[in-house]
Formats: C-alpha cells, structure tokens, sequence
C-alpha cells in the first residue's frame, strides 16, 4: 500500500479512536481542567498523532497502547469519585488566597501563584480594589472564585424583601431552520401554532429562521439567518 493512503487511513482511523475515547473519558477534562488533566489530555493527543502518523510503528501496538491508557484514565476517574482522599491527591483542593480584604501570602507561596497573577485574575472577576473582597478562593482548576464584602454585593430583590416570577430556561423550538418537536410536544404546542407566529412576523419559511425560542411567560422569540438591520453598528476601524 502506498505511504499515502497508508497515512490516510491510519489519520481517519486515529481521528474516530480519538473521537470515541474522549466521549469515553467524558465532559470532566472539558469542564474542570486540573492540571493532571491538562497533562493526561496532551498525552492522549500525542498517542493519536503517533497512532497516525508513524508508518514505522504498528497501528495495532499504538492502538492498544493507547486504550491501555485511557482504560486507565477512566478507572482514575471512577476511584476519584468513590474515594475523597484519592481525589484530593489527584486534584489537589482549593485554597483561600485572600481573606477580609488581605492576600494570604503564605498560601500564594505555597501555589507558586504570584500577587501579580491574583490581581489579574480578581480583575477579570470584577474586582479591582482587594479590599472590597471577603475571601477570594483558588480553585483546584486554576480558576479564582471571588465573594466580595457584603457592603459592596449588588442589592437583589430578596433584600429588598420584593416577589419575582419564576423565569426558568427558553426551550428552543427551531433551530438552523429545524423545528426541535419534542419541545413542541412538551410545551403542548402544535406546528400550525409556530407557523402561524412566524407568519405573523411575516416568515412563511422555517428555513428562513435561525434561532427560535419560548420562555416560561409564554414569549416567543425569533431570529431570522438573514437580519435587516438600518444602523447596524460595526465596532471596527476598517474603512468601508
């Protein structure tokens, strides 16, 4: 066989190995990246390349290898979840970097996290005075949770001792022009009903409407793939 198609196949078989033991692994790598993470993705990555692209090395052998590894991964990932002190050993725990508006310094030391990084991090949370914040908490995946000072919290309506209506999530009932019909049928509403709101608006084609939903209060929103916009605003310097 040709090297060439010889790489071909073995880049699609890599890409599909790849693709099914991430769903494998599951959403945790994505969401919470520990750096345990970070480093048992890159080396998952670089099998697959390998897998993929040394002709000199058996497909198979690379392909075992790599199972091996992510087998390994997932029986981490489930004794992590049965066992605390294995978690805490795997995935380190959050430590409090600022506490009634004073930076810990022992605790940043002990992350080898300067003061420079935390400012820039409370920065990004909003926080630009550290004396408005209560505790600030790094988290095991580098990010920085931040509770400021009561004085300086937005007022909400329960301090205000005010009632709210539920608000709830918009359930999507098209989106790039399909209709989704299981949130038709769980909202009790029919084809007809949505056609009819969208020629309303003046839409007598699903497949003209990008994005539609309906929230808690019964309002329907619409978004058509093709907008009419008479001062669209454009945040560029180029010249037109």
């Amino acid at each position: 066989m040709p090297d060439f198609m010889e790489g071909i196949i073995r880049g699609a078989f890599a890409f599909i190995v790849l693709l099914v033991l991430a769903r494998l692994v599951g959403r945790h790598q994505q969401s919470q990246l520990t750096f345990f993470d970070f480093v048992s993705g890159t080396a998952v990555g670089a099998m697959g390349a390998f897998m993929a692209t040394d002709l000199n090395v058996s497909v198979w052998g690379a392909f075992a290898a790599l199972l091996a590894f992510i087998i390994l991964l997932v029986l981490n990932g489930y004794l992590a979840l049965e066992s605390r002190p294995l978690r805490k050993l795997l995935q380190g725990e959050p430590v409090v970097v600022v506490h009634n508006g004073k930076i810990l310094e022992g605790n940043l030391a002990q992350l080898r996290h300067s003061a420079d990084d935390l400012l820039a991090q409370m920065r990004e949370k909003g926080y630009f005075n550290i004396t408005d914040v209560e505790y600030a908490i790094l988290e095991t995946d580098g990010e920085l949770s931040v509770l400021p000072k009561s004085q300086n919290r937005p007022v909400t309506p329960d301090d205000l001792k005010l009632a709210t209506k539920y608000e709830g999530v918009p359930s999507e009932l098209i989106v790039d022009g399909k209709i989704i019909e299981q949130n038709l049928v769980q909202h009790r509403l029919s084809k007809k009903w949505l056609q009819d709101q969208l020629k309303m608006q003046g839409i007598y084609n699903i497949g003209e409407v990008s994005y539609a939903s309906i929230d808690t209060q019964g309002k329907l929103y619409i978004d058509k793939k093709q907008d009419t916009l008479d001062n669209a605003t454009d945040v560029s310097d180029t010249e037109v």
